[in-house]
Order: structure tokens, then sequence, then C-alpha cells
């Protein structure tokens, strides 16, 4: 008798994986590539270079800009920074915000070590997390996917570090890295500082996890409120047309605060409803990806 996360990589292989080859024919593979470490030669800036790879030495001597070159590794490590606090908790199975970032974990994780690549993954909340080293191979695959699906405790008690999980990730990924951020990004800290500081060393790609019920809260009459980081309870009438107002009022200020902070990042960033089909996401992603390589 099969496992359970054994089903569930069995059935995201066959309802996912196996679509996105169709779709994608193996893009994926050359959206998300890896940089090598080893140091190649030096060559004059272009105007669509990255500046990371500026040589400043170099540049400070001859007073022209110069690049370093790398030779491009032909595998590459890939990272999963996984949100698992209260607030990613949020909504009923399948379309809760956990499940939808099991489902991109387990996808991306084994899209990346079919190829020979390795994965790791950080499974983090406040009061706990985890850190697994990077692998390959379907069995490690298996292993990530009973973790990620593992239940976990009632961890209430004050909003998500966000800063702290990105912070461990940087001292996790000790080599250049693609780094996967998957998150609804509720929580305190300086994240965004963090974020910038983690995309100067690795290639960072930013998932945003929400709920359509956190962008537009149906009408459901007189409903008790529930903040999933600190346990604070409200009474709310939800049919109340000016709370309804007010509410919109604040979710457009968080939804900009949230856009404007990744923008400043310059990381890859994407927002994913828990409402999506997830090859769709998955197919946007790669292809958006590709767009700002060129």
């Amino acid at each position: 008798m099969r496992s359970a996360p054994d089903r569930l990589l069995r059935r995201l292989e066959w309802r996912v994986i196996r679509r996105l080859d169709g779709r994608l024919q193996g893009a994926y593979r050359t959206a998300f590539r890896g940089t090598g470490i080893d140091f190649d030669s030096l060559r004059e800036y272009a105007p669509d270079d990255d500046v990371r790879h500026i040589d400043w030495n170099v540049t400070a001597r001859l007073d022209q800009p110069h690049v370093r070159q790398y030779t491009e590794e032909r595998e590459l490590t890939a990272w999963l920074v996984l949100d698992q606090s209260a607030s990613m908790r949020f909504g009923e199975t399948p379309q809760g915000k956990d499940s939808m970032l099991t489902d991109l974990a387990v996808c991306l994780a084994r899209l990346f070590t079919r190829g020979g690549n390795r994965v790791g993954a950080i499974l983090y909340d406040n009061r706990a997390h985890r850190v697994v080293p990077p692998r390959t191979g379907r069995d490690h695959v298996l292993r990530l996917t009973d973790l990620v699906t593992a239940p976990t405790a009632d961890r209430g008690g004050g909003s998500t570090d966000l800063a702290a999980m990105l912070r461990l990730a940087a001292g996790s990924a000790r080599r250049r890295s693609l780094v996967f951020v998957v998150s609804d990004f509720i929580g305190e800290g300086d994240w965004a500082g963090e974020l910038t500081r983690l995309a100067l060393r690795h290639e960072v790609v930013a998932i945003r996890v929400v709920h359509p019920a956190e962008l537009d809260l149906p009408d459901l009459g007189l409903v008790l409120v529930e903040d999933a980081e600190t346990g604070e309870q409200l009474l709310a009438d939800t049919g109340d047309p000016l709370f309804r107002e007010r509410l919109r009022a604040e979710v457009e200020a968080r939804e900009s605060m949230v856009d404007e902070r990744m923008v400043r990042t310059g990381v890859a960033a994407h927002r994913v409803r828990t409402d999506e089909d997830l090859v769709e996401v998955l197919v946007e992603m790669v292809r958006r990806t590709r767009r700002r390589r060129r």
C-alpha cells in the first residue's frame, strides 16, 4: 500500500508535471538555469548585464565598468524556502494556502530533480524550523513531500518573522543557488531588505500565495474573525457596507505596500491565488522568467 506522500507525488506527476512537459517541452530547465561559481574571464560591461557581476577593483583601475564571466554549471542547486506559519493555514483543503504551498513545493522539487539537480528545503515558522540539505532523486522528493505534509501543531503567538526566515535561508545556502521563497509575506521584520540581500548572492524567485477571501471577503453575515498570526478575535458583520468599505481600503493598502516592497527588492515576484490551476501558474512563471532574461 502506497504512503500518503507517494500518492500525492504520483497525483502531481500525472496531473501537473506530465501536462507541463506537453506545454513547455522542457523550457523550465532553461528558464531557471544555474550560474556557475568558476571564474572564466573579464569583459566590458554591457547595459543588459547583471550588475552583481561587476568587478569593482578592475573597474576602478581601468576607469571602465567590467564584469566577471563564469563557467555555467550543467547542474544547479535549488532551495525551497517554505513559510509554514499560522497565516499560511488559511482556507480549507484543497484550496487553502498551505495546500498550494505543498503542491508548488513538490512540483518544483520533482521538476528539478528529474534533471539531476539538487533540491534543498527550509520549513519555517516562528517556533520551529527544519533545514533539509540538497539532494537529488525521487526518493528525496518523497522525503520532502512527507516533511511538508506532516501535521503542524498550532503555533500561534506573534506575527511571523519573515526577515529571520530569509536570514536562515542565506545562512543555509552556502553556494550560489536558485532560491524559491513561497510565502504569503504576512509578517514582521524587514523582509524586503533581507530578500534584497539574499538576491545579491542567489537567483531568487518570490512566490506570494494569496486566498481569494483575503482579497475580497464574501458576505457571510455575522462571523467571528481570528488573526491567524496573533490569535486576536473580532466579531464582524461582513454584510455591513461600512465594514466592507474599510476592509477593502485596508486590503488595497496592504497589496500596494507588498507590491512596492517586491519591486524594490528587484527579485522575480509572482502572486498565486489558491483557486488557480497549478499548471497555468507554473507556465506563466516560466514565461515571465524567460522574458526577464532577454
